[in-house]
This record gives structure tokens, C-alpha cells and sequence, in this order.
């Protein structure tokens, strides 16, 4: 299958950021990180998540943090300023984002909101975030991806 260019990759492109996509099976059942990781044979520790959470102002944060991981609430709030922060809906998603589970990139939301990216990622060389479709990952260095989502590294997990 040949996958049709998707907003993350078009920003890439457009900063002269270099990617590689990774094609995966995926199931409807199985839209997780991890899962895709398994399903594409990519080790776990380099594929990460992106998680929309929203404050009770109604301000959107999107984290990026490895799939193995989940999120300290106490450090998002801390890190945002928030008192109050919960993941955003599923059925909202695809309203603030223009993605769907499984296939939500931190490149290319419909609107523009902070990013922040887990600073561990600084240690690898590439990482893998979605491309923003299902069953397809994009393979890039962290640095480019804190650039292409004019996000910062931050500690959250």
C-alpha cells in the first residue's frame, strides 16, 4: 500500500525535516502505541503516544511521552499551570484535532496548542510518533519533531 501524504509529513517536508514512514497492520481493537510497536516491529521504548488533555478552562495540552509510559497528572499540572486537567474525550478528538484514536499526530492539528514532548526522548537517536492515519508511524530524530510542533521537552512522566 502506498500511503497518501499526511499533514505531519507535508510539515516536515515543508521545514526541510528528514522522515521515514513505517507501515503497520493494525485492528480496530488494538488502536494503543503499544500495539503498534508490535504490529510494525518497532521496539516499544521509541514508539510514543500522543495525548491530548484538557483543562477545565477548556485550554488543550498534547504530550508526547513513550508508549511504555503514562502521564503524571501531577507534573502536566505543574508543567501547565493548570489546577485541573483530564484526557480529552475520545468522541472530541477528531473536533479539536482532526485525528482519530489511533492515528492522532502532535504534527498538524487542526489548531495550534502546546506541545510537549518527554524529555527522555533526548536520549535516542529517532523516535516514532503517528503520521497521523492509522498504520502508519513516522520515524524521525526528536529534535525535529520539537521543531516541527513548536513544542518544548518537558518532564511529565
Amino acid at each position: 500500500m502506498k500511503e497518501k501524504k499526511t499533514n505531519a509529513m507535508r510539515i516536515l517536508e515543508a521545514k526541510g525535516l528528514e522522515y521515514q514512514v513505517v507501515e503497520y497492520e493494525f485492528s480496530e481493537e488494538h488502536l494503543d502505541a503499544l500495539s503498534a510497536s508490535a504490529s510494525a516491529g518497532l521496539d516499544p521504548e521509541l514508539v510514543y503516544k500522543t495525548i491530548v488533555m484538557v483543562s477545565s478552562s477548556g485550554q488543550l495540552y498534547v504530550f508526547v511521552t513513550p508508549a511504555l509510559f503514562n502521564i503524571s497528572l501531577k507534573k502536566a499540572r505543574e508543567l501547565t499551570g493548570e489546577k485541573n486537567l483530564e484526557l480529552l474525550k475520545l468522541d472530541l478528538l477528531q473536533k479539536y484535532t482532526g485525528y482519530i484514536r489511533g492515528g492522532c499526530s502532535p504534527l498538524g492539528m487542526i489548531r495550534k496548542y502546546p506541545v510537549f514532548v518527554e524529555e527522555l526522548a533526548q536520549l535516542e537517536d529517532h523516535i516514532y510518533v503517528s503520521a497521523g492515519q492509522r498504520g502508519l508511524q513516522l520515524r524521525l530524530r526528536p529534535d525535529d519533531l520539537v521543531t516541527a510542533c513548536e513544542g518544548s521537552y518537558a518532564s511529565f512522566v
